[in-house]
């Protein structure tokens, strides 16, 4: 029979800190497996060592780098995902020999622990079970001594390795916040939560629980010290004493674009915009698109008035909220950016802090859902005569045309206004050649999506409403079919 294989987590470091269970599983365990460094020291088998017994097998994954450069052919990944499965072929052969195997984590198992990576190329051979430790979160928490999060309070947990943006964008949620991962990315997190305006608030906390712990505030950290071996914890606001003694509290107006439509395209630094605000203000139908938390207050009108809306959230911001205006698509593209923006310039918003956060635009996601006909340069044009004079919109086309650019057609038509998008199947018959390539794209990534190739020749604006992006190809455009899926695309290159 073969034996069995556990994920043991130890807690974040005092011995005393292992549940019962994990000391009576590595007790009993035949071989002891556990993860380091070129140096062969395994702070995982200290934590363990009051519940090792003479005998057991000690296998030793030594990790072929860390932080330095490799000439392995598939870089950093390929050299870890190749030592990933040698360590998993070294225990499978204790399991084949019906040995039991005990994996230490630090920590949980599945908690950015390196056992996840031998679960998952081993469970599906062998009987694996996962015991779970205390988390250095918990740990850092309780050395802190604040309340992490209470009540409707939520908790986001980051790697110092994300990216600035991306940490800044969780960062400015308001939430409570957990930092790992720290080492040599300290400064970058630090900036960013200087930028996110949550400085004040942060405490680093270094080997909780051991007798090497070391608690301070960020703001007092040398970076010079840090090691790999510690975190950041931002409590949440309502226990955190310094809690709105930042900027982070002043009001501002963040803009932000949802993407086209499925959730999936809207970027994770919207999202965090969106639950960091006090309120949300936009159109009826795109405020639909999102589910405020408790205590949000949602400030929904029609979609005529933009010029009224940015003033209503520049108010609002000026008195001391955080206020995000949602778009479709990209917010800087037809919408709301350049509206409150304009508002913003007059003299009496200057105060007023004002950012904008891009989405996916609904060029790029017909383009990307038909292959690459953006993929040279291109031009983006609205059909809509609400701002500007059908014959800027004709000249605009005819030059755009002239230029040979692929040309992205926003607001085509609706159902009281369909003489421009007749008109523009009036100019391609007379400006493009009867095969130029046509895409149009309808509710791009809903349910309701469709996506057409078709040529100047065959475009029928009947087809086309509000929801219908078109694009319109250059002479360069080719549309290619294949068995494994039609593609359209702009070459780079141009003769």
């Amino acid at each position: 029979m073969n034996g069995k294989l556990w994920g043991v987590g130890l807690g974040p470091g005092d011995s005393e800190l292992v549940t019962v269970k994990a000391a009576r599983v590595i007790g009993d365990a035949d071989v002891i497996a556990f993860h380091c460094a070129r140096h062969g020291n395994s702070i995982a088998l200290s934590v363990a060592q009051p519940y090792l017994r003479e005998g057991q097998i000690h296998e030793r994954l030594m990790y072929p780098l860390t932080v330095e450069t490799t000439d392995h052919p598939g870089g950093y990944a390929g050299a870890m995902a190749d030592f990933y499965t040698e360590s998993a072929a070294r225990l499978a052969a204790h399991l084949d020999a019906g040995r039991t195997v005990v994996v230490l984590a630090e920590g949980d198992p599945l908690f950015f622990s390196s056992y996840m990576h031998m679960h998952k190329r081993l469970v599906d051979r062998f009987d694996a079970e996962i015991i779970p430790g205390v988390t250095s979160v918990s740990a850092a928490s309780a050395a802190v001594g604040i309340p992490l999060v209470e009540g409707e309070e939520t908790l986001t947990v980051l790697p110092g390795t994300a990216e600035p943006g991306e940490l800044i964008a969780h960062m400015r949620s308001g939430k409570a916040l957990a930092i790992m991962k720290l080492g040599r990315t300290f400064v970058k997190v630090r900036d960013a939560l200087e930028s996110a305006g949550r400085l004040d608030e942060a405490w680093y906390v270094e080997r909780a629980s051991t007798d090497r712990q070391r608690v301070e505030r960020v703001v007092d950290v040398d970076p010079e010290s840090v090691p790999y071996f510690s975190l950041i914890v931002v409590p949440g606001g309502r226990n955190n004493p310094y809690a709105g003694q930042s900027d982070a509290s002043a009001g501002e107006v963040v803009v932000v674009g949802l993407g086209p439509g499925p959730v999936e395209q809207t970027t994770p630094q919207v999202a965090a915009e969106i639950a960091a605000a006090t309120d949300l203000v936009g159109y009826t139908t795109y405020l639909r698109r999102v589910t405020p938390r408790p205590g949000q207050r949602v400030h929904a009108s029609d979609n005529r008035v933009e010029a009224e809306r940015a003033e209503f959230a520049l108010d609002l911001a000026a008195r001391g909220a955080r206020v995000v205006v949602v778009s479709s698509g990209d917010p800087g593209v037809f919408a709301m950016a350049s509206a409150v923006s304009e508002v913003a310039a007059e003299p009496r918003w200057h105060d007023v802090a004002v950012r904008v956060v891009p989405g996916v635009s609904a060029a790029h996601a017909v383009a990307a859902a038909a292959g690459a006909p953006l993929g040279h340069d291109f031009a983006i044009i609205s059909l809509s005569n609400l701002l500007k004079p059908d014959a800027v919109i004709e000249n605009r086309l005819r030059h755009a045309i002239a230029a040979d650019l692929a040309v992205a057609i926003y607001n085509p038509a609706s159902s009281k206004r369909t003489e421009q998008i007749v008109r523009l199947k009036e100019l391609l018959t007379e400006l493009v050649p009867a095969d130029r390539v046509i895409i149009q794209g309808r509710d791009v990534g809903g349910p309701g999506e469709k996506v057409t190739v078709t040529t100047a020749a065959g475009f029928e604006p009947a087809t086309v409403d509000m929801r219908t992006l078109v694009i319109v190809g250059s002479s360069t455009t080719t549309a290619v079919p294949r068995s494994a899926g039609d593609l359209v695309f702009t070459p780079r290159h141009y003769s």
